[in-house]
């Protein structure tokens, strides 16, 4: 159906208060980038006024459609958005205060910081795995619970620099083959990048691309109201992922600067902006909207509050239900973690930690936690899956485990977008050498404080005959630099269980399980308490003496080393302390008296096969570390330690020497 006159001359108006008030925004500043919000401007305002559902008085209604700008550089346009819609804690003043220092209008878009920012978007493609992973949390629940419940959609805004990017291709494979229909890319295909015209980078045929990928297609003006409506009615419709490729042209509506690298991100210049209004109408003084484009826009605001609101009265209770309670969830987790403990107590057998955390995933499973799980196409190497789990498949949303493919980048990021979507815990599964191919997600995720599991498994030299491609050194230090994230890795099987209670209680950030391949004794025995978790003081004494001579210091495989020395040393009559150090972000939050008590100002030893970096801050200059700062060596894993002097011999010389043996 054919829009009026009227109506295409009211869109045109909302468009241009888009336009307008990124572009004054972004000279006001003295930096950003104009030149996206501009040029898709009439895409957003139909998309908005025609179609999205969502309630800016309700910003975290649960069946509201989601839109996430990918390229989020273009952050102007969803702040416009914003404050035209009336969404809560946006004003005018924080228009003008863009990129403005403590201003919640940053420079990219931030989530928490303004109600109806979905996802934290800059670094680009991370917004179209957020989206995979959201579109993925609504197929589960509309298959678990029904459409009448759950039946909303996810409008990804990409620009070309997105659909580069390696994890778009990632994505783009996995969405057309789970055929999720849910999901629509507005391709903002302006031909234009930083360095100049798309075609000095790319000559691929990007519609083709998504078609052979199992996408449904189109191609629409990027100012023609009706055919940017009618490919929208058309891609809801539809039973397959849509992308919608709208032929734009970057900073619209500038005279001088239109469809050039010019507009991307640097301001237009007052005299240029003042061209640009004269051009379209737009008469009106700085960050000026009329009065009836400011009530168009409120319109479209109450277009869906009636809706959301009889939803919410309808299925609120439901979603508290299948949410359920923080108790209860606190309850389940703990019991499980105890039932792990006691039954590798009466088992006490030596299995790897990979295979400790299956089986605590087998417990947890039944906890009915909302765990929503994945591999990396290395579900049989990271332990990841367990029977009461069903797949999903393209056919059938009504499972939790999920076959991300080789595709550890937008696995990460679509479970950021689990995560963020708000039902599901998310967690994935691959070598801890390849998190390389994550990283970039973690680092969102730690920035946006959203709990994400990350099951690394191989996690050392220990891997053996893979060699130093798949062995890694660096990585655990990598990890544990980036702020928020908590990396775990624990020494035995329930050290494994206690770990992975953390992390599922942990709600600041993502958590690192880092496993081992090899099989470890179990250190811990009755002695401990089932009732207590060790592993939440980060660092803890696992064989204890008073006035001990020596205090020996690992984490993970190596506590097992660490043990071993202590009982051969107590042979000959030394007391040799054992501290396990499974976390230490947890340990580092502790008070100065329990960690100068635990690491104190006698001789230490400290182990661990991987970088010395992050250890430095727990050693004195006299202090002793164990471990490699080259790249490892193909080899059965045992020989592969014993050849960096990481095993029970070298080490036992090296607290001799200290003890003056």
């Amino acid at each position: 159906m054919k829009l009026s006159e009227e109506e295409i001359k009211k869109y045109s108006a909302m468009a241009n208060a888009i336009r307008f008030l990124s572009a004054d925004a972004v000279e006001n500043a003295k930096s950003g980038h104009p030149g996206m919000p501009m040029g898709v401007a009439e895409v957003v305002t139909v998309l908005f006024a025609k179609h999205l559902s969502f309630n800016p008085n309700m910003p975290d209604w649960e069946n509201r459609d989601r839109f996430i700008l990918s390229a989020g550089h273009g952050s102007m346009l969803i702040y416009s958005l914003l404050y035209l819609l009336d969404y809560p804690k946006i004003s005018l003043d924080q228009i003008k205060k863009f990129r403005k220092l403590n201003s919640p209008t940053a420079g990219h878009p931030e989530y928490n910081e303004l109600p109806g920012i979905e996802t934290t978007t800059g670094p680009l493609g991370q917004g179209l795995g957020n989206g995979l992973g959201m579109a993925i949390s609504e197929e589960i629940l509309r298959s678990k619970y029904g459409k009448e419940t759950f039946n909303h959609f996810t409008y990804i805004l990409a620009g070309d620099g997105c659909l580069m990017e390696g994890i778009s291709h990632e994505f783009a494979s996995l969405a057309g083959h789970l055929n999720l229909s849910n999901l629509i890319v507005l391709y903002d295909d302006n031909k234009i990048s930083i360095d100049g015209p798309t075609s000095i980078t790319m000559t691929d045929n990007t519609i083709d691309r998504f078609k052979s990928m199992g996408w449904h297609t189109l191609k629409v003006d990027g100012y023609n109201f009706d055919q940017i409506n009618d490919a929208l009615t058309e891609a809801k419709a539809t039973m397959k992922p849509s992308f919608i490729s709208c032929q734009t042209i970057i900073g619209f509506g500038s005279p001088g600067k239109q469809g050039t690298a010019a507009t991307h991100g640097a301001p237009l210049g007052e005299d240029e902006i003042k061209k640009a209004k004269l051009a379209r109408g737009w008469n009106l003084e700085k960050f000026i909207v009329p009065a009836d484009v400011l009530n168009n826009w409120k319109k479209v605001a109450a277009r869906n509050i009636e809706k959301s609101q009889v939803w919410h009265q309808k299925y609120n209770s439901k979603v508290k239900k299948i949410k359920g309670s923080a108790s209860d969830y606190i309850k389940k987790i703990k019991s499980g973690r105890e039932e792990c403990v006691e039954q590798f107590l009466l088992q006490n057998s030596n299995i790897a930690s990979r295979k400790a955390s299956e089986i605590v995933l087998s417990i947890m499973d039944k906890k009915e936690l909302n765990l929503l799980g994945g591999s990396a196409d290395l579900t049989g190497s990271n332990n990841t899956y367990v029977e009461t789990m069903k797949k999903i498949t393209s056919k059938n949303f009504d499972g939790s485990y999920i076959h991300w493919g080789v595709r550890e980048h937008c696995m990460a990021a679509a479970m950021n977008g689990i995560a963020l979507h708000g039902f599901f815990i998310p967690y994935g599964g691959t070598f801890l050498v390849f998190s390389d191919y994550c990283r970039p997600a973690i680092r969102l995720s730690a920035l946006m404080k959203k709990r994400v599991i990350y099951v690394f498994t191989h996690d050392s030299i220990g891997l053996g005959e893979d060699g130093p491609t798949h062995q890694p050194v660096e990585h655990l230090a990598a990890l544990r630099v980036i702020p928020n994230v908590t990396v775990f890795r624990p020494c035995d099987a329930i050290e494994t269980a206690e770990c992975w209670e953390l992390a599922l209680l942990n709600e600041k950030g993502p958590s690192v399980l880092a496993l081992s391949r090899q099989n470890l004794k179990l250190l811990r025995d009755k002695s401990f308490s089932v009732n207590k978790n060790y592993c939440e003081q980060g660092c803890y004494a696992l064989i204890s003496y008073e006035n001990q001579d020596l205090n020996i210091i690992a984490s993970g495989s190596e506590v097992q080393i660490a043990a071993e020395v202590s009982k051969q040393l107590s042979k000959e009559n030394f007391k040799v302390n054992v501290i396990s150090m499974p976390c230490m972000e947890l340990f580092d939050n502790k008070d100065d008296s329990y960690k100068n008590n635990i690491i104190n100002s006698r001789k230490n030893i400290f182990i661990e096969a991987g970088s010395k970096q992050s250890w430095y801050k727990w050693m004195n200059d006299e202090d002793i570390f164990i471990g490699l700062d080259s790249f490892g060596m193909s080899g059965p894993g045992k020989e592969v330690f014993n050849h960096f002097g990481i095993c029970v011999e070298k080490v036992l010389n090296k607290a001799r020497k200290i003890l003056n043996i």
